[in-house]
């Protein structure tokens, strides 16, 4: 199956890096024209140097910091003034790690501005252009934590619970525009922030990283944790005119570590 993106404007969050920065390699290996988004410039500038610009493509990058939500806006609203998104990838760093207990009311307000208020703005203003074409696809990213909570991440297991049914909602909604909506569920890859978590938790337990990693890899039915390539072929798929009647799903990527059906 050949997928091809040519003529398609791919809007990228928190692409500087980890499975952000595959998705957006991919989707531009596929023909697609790619903004990069992040607080990162020096990272953003460097991949904008990766991307293939064949076919008339044409990569940018634009510099967020989507804990600033008042900021955030204000860029967004400047970007699309001059610019328009057929794919939109809703994707944010995550909050901080916890349990319920060591978390407070201020963080989950935290939490929900960066993982929620800041998907649902950029997709409502992406949404114009979209449902004017009659054509667009919104990918939000979010974890297999919303099926089977995990107790250290309270804040990431609550909000993006939330973005998943907002998403299964919007699919309803704009359906009728041909734009679809899918949710991923993201299990364990091999990126910076798995690193972090694993640090963390490592500390917690009294452990070494690498013990922590080994365990994770065995709850994994494949025994092992996941290359962020291969997130970037499934996005870049649902991307495509050939996923044009998926829609409404929440797909986990996780090489078996779900259990539940």
């Amino acid at each position: 199956m050949n997928i091809s993106l040519k003529g398609k404007k791919a809007f990228v969050g928190g692409s500087s890096d980890g499975i952000g920065k595959a998705i957006a390699k991919q989707l531009a290996a596929s023909g697609a024209s790619v903004t990069l988004v992040s607080r990162s410039e020096a990272k953003l500038k460097d991949i904008i140097a990766e991307l293939p610009t064949t076919e008339g493509q044409t990569h940018q990058y634009l510099l967020v910091d989507y804990t600033n939500f008042e900021d955030y806006a204000l860029q967004l609203e400047a970007y699309l003034k001059s610019n328009t998104i057929d794919i939109l990838v809703n994707n944010t760093q995550g909050p901080s790690a916890g349990n319920t207990l060591e978390k407070n009311i201020s963080d989950y307000q935290h939490a929900f501005d960066l993982l929620f208020k800041t998907t649902v703005f950029t997709t409502e203003l992406a949404l114009k252009n979209m449902i004017k074409n009659k054509w667009g696809r919104i990918i939000n990213i979010a974890s297999v934590s919303v099926k089977e909570p995990l107790s250290y991440l309270a804040l990431s297991n609550t909000i993006r619970a939330a973005v998943v049914t907002w998403g299964k909602s919007l699919a309803t909604d704009v359906g009728p525009y041909q734009i679809t909506v899918n949710n991923i569920l993201t299990g364990y890859f091999d990126t910076n922030r798995i690193a972090q978590l694993n640090a963390t938790k490592a500390k917690q337990l009294g452990i070494s990283e690498t013990e922590v990693r080994n365990q994770m890899e065995d709850k994994v039915s494949l025994k092992r944790i996941g290359n962020p390539k291969e997130y970037g072929y499934l996005v870049t798929f649902l991307a495509s005119a050939n996923a044009a009647y998926i829609t409404g799903t929440s797909i986990p990527i996780d090489g078996g570590l779900l259990k539940s059906l």
